[in-house]
């Protein structure tokens, strides 16, 4: 320490002036930690345009040149350049690792994440290159004095003269390149999403919409939801496991050549073949599947401000539970009965940080025992029910915590966060022992189902809020722009377990289920539409038109 202390003394400038200070920040941030988008750029140049491939450096030194001197004044400048050091170090190694993008989805979802979640991302290499490009550089800054300039016209002339330089600058690169410039982006709009420090706008706009802009007039859409009786007499129970970051293409249902679904494989699930996400991230992807808006118009603050499809079957008198062990269900069971499950619960499937969600199944079961125990005493009959399962499923990068060992069908396995250095095969081993072990917890969630057959009419539906990118093209996690986002991010598995009692009570043909899941094209658009048919209520929010049962009835 002594010698680091030492070192950075002997580096340190004993005093230079801000407008010196501002340059070379800007030129550290144009060079430096904006080399993810000035490779980028490089990429998409074409041949013999040399001089083009190399501007961007100079372009964004000179933007920031201008910005930045914005904030040249004491008791703002080093504060708000260290704040931009650190996250700008931090959000590099995320797009150099990973190739995310901090748009407003990325920040939206970092702000809703949980503490566990948050702390899977921290390695080694994460923290060295927070310590390299951003502590250090802060620390530098710190300790270095700021001169302003002995005279105030001084100052005046030389922030005149300052800003007149990278105005010329930007107007030279604008001049000699604007053509070259308006093609790539043109082409490639998602290049300024990748611009460090973009996050700091996104973060300052997402602040501003969730916590300072007045909320809308709640809208309590489907109070007008009313349950068709089963043909049988029996209460209904559904239960609905919400699935993370699974992939459809790493699905044995959806053809993968590797049998990831070996505990459910006969009994009898009905597999849709091709279902896109409403987002790519979870903070996008839960709330819109669950709204009645579809993707092409989902807006956050709109869908929070009226109800969901759980809100509307619990309007038709189903009692609505709704278990969470992804660390949060981003609003969804507001108005419903939610239940957290804590890490840190004393029980052999959590570690403090995370349980696995075998929990799932145990409260699931414990409830259904209580309520049949309850209904006994009480002489009263079994109420309709409506049971959610948030998953933790396949969250990365701690793929291996999201399953026990004897549970790890794949290997060699990806056992560290930093999977950018597991090679392919131990990253693909890995995420396939997640999709299996949720496969897992599907089939004991059907096997206490099967125990209340005799008492309810029960059904099982289970969908993920988005993909994963296991380094394909470069990019692994999620949280790509979706319009630049790959298949395995937007291509989600959608399963139904309907057995024939449950299809006969509800007077749908079950046959005609599976066919239109074989050949028809999907989204979590269909989700809210189709959990309505399924269960059987009607109300004037339901559109037929995208309820995957519809041509299905029997009645």
């Amino acid at each position: 320490m002594k010698l680091l202390t030492k070192t950075l003394s002997s580096i340190t400038p004993k005093s230079i002036s801000y407008e010196a200070m501002t340059c070379i920040i800007a030129v550290y941030f144009g060079l430096v930690l904006n080399f993810p988008i000035i490779r980028k750029i490089y990429q998409l140049s074409a041949d013999g345009h040399v001089l083009f491939s190399l501007s961007p450096a100079l372009l964004l030194s000179s933007c920031f040149m201008l910005i930045f001197s914005l904030f040249a004044f004491k008791f703002v400048f080093k504060p708000v350049m260290i704040v931009l050091l650190l996250t700008s170090s931090a959000a590099m190694y995320a797009m150099l690792q990973y190739n995310v993008m901090f748009d407003y989805g990325m920040i939206e979802n970092i702000f809703e994440t949980n503490s566990g979640e948050a702390f899977s991302y921290i390695s080694l290499p994460s923290i060295s290159y927070v310590m390299v490009l951003g502590v250090i550089p802060s620390v530098l800054l710190y300790r270095t004095k700021l001169s302003s300039g002995p005279s105030l016209a001084k100052i005046v002339l030389r922030r005149a003269g300052f800003t007149i330089f990278s105005v010329v600058l930007v107007g030279l690169m604008v001049l000699f390149f604007y053509k070259d410039y308006a093609s790539v982006g043109r082409n490639n709009n998602y290049l300024n999403k990748m611009i460090i420090p973009a996050h700091i706008y996104n973060t300052v706009k997402y602040l501003n919409n969730r916590y300072f802009t007045e909320k809308l007039t709640f809208d309590p859409i489907g109070q007008d939801a009313q349950l068709t009786p089963s043909v049988n007499g029996k209460p209904t129970l559904m239960v609905l496991v919400v699935g993370e970051t699974a992939r459809a293409e790493n699905m044995a249902y959806n053809g993968y050549q590797r049998n990831t679904n070996p505990y459910t494989e006969n009994l009898g699930m009905i597999a849709l073949q091709n279902v896109s996400s409403c987002g790519t991230a979870t903070a996008h992807s839960l709330p819109c599947m669950f709204s009645n808006l579809i993707h092409d118009n989902y807006n956050r603050e709109v869908a929070d401000a009226r109800n969901n499809v759980l809100d509307v079957v619990k309007a038709a008198g189903v009692n609505v539970t709704w278990f969470e062990n992804d660390g949060g269900d981003k609003d969804v069971g507001a108005r419903i009965n939610k239940i957290d499950i804590s890490p840190s619960e004393p029980n052999p499937l959590c570690d403090g940080l995370s349980c696995y969600d075998e929990i799932l199944v145990e409260k699931l079961s414990q409830k259904l025992q209580q309520d049949s125990q309850a209904s006994a005493l009480s002489g009263k009959g079994l109420d309709n029910q409506f049971i959610a399962l948030h998953t933790i499923g396949s969250h990365g990068p701690t793929y291996w915590q999201r399953y026990p060992a004897d549970k790890a069908l794949f290997t060699p396995a990806c056992s560290r966060s930093d999977i950018e250095n597991c090679s392919d095969q131990e990253i693909v081993n890995v995420y396939d022992n997640t999709i299996a072990y949720t496969d897992f917890v599907l089939a004991e969630t059907i096997n206490v189902l099967k125990q209340y057959q005799d008492k309810y009419n029960v059904a099982l539906v289970y969908l993920s809020d988005h993909g994963e990118s296991l380094g394909e093209s470069g990019m692994y996690l999620h949280g790509t722009p979706y319009s630049i986002a790959p298949s395995q991010q937007t291509h989600v598995p959608w399963f139904m377990w309907l057995p024939q009692d449950y299809t006969q009570a509800k007077e749908i043909d079950r046959e005609c289920v599976a066919e239109h899941a074989s050949s028809g094209s999907y989204s979590h658009d269909n989700l809210f539409h189709t959990l309505l048919g399924l269960y059987g209520v009607s109300s004037s929010v339901r559109d037929p038109k995208l309820d995957i049962t519809t041509d299905c009835k029997m009645n």
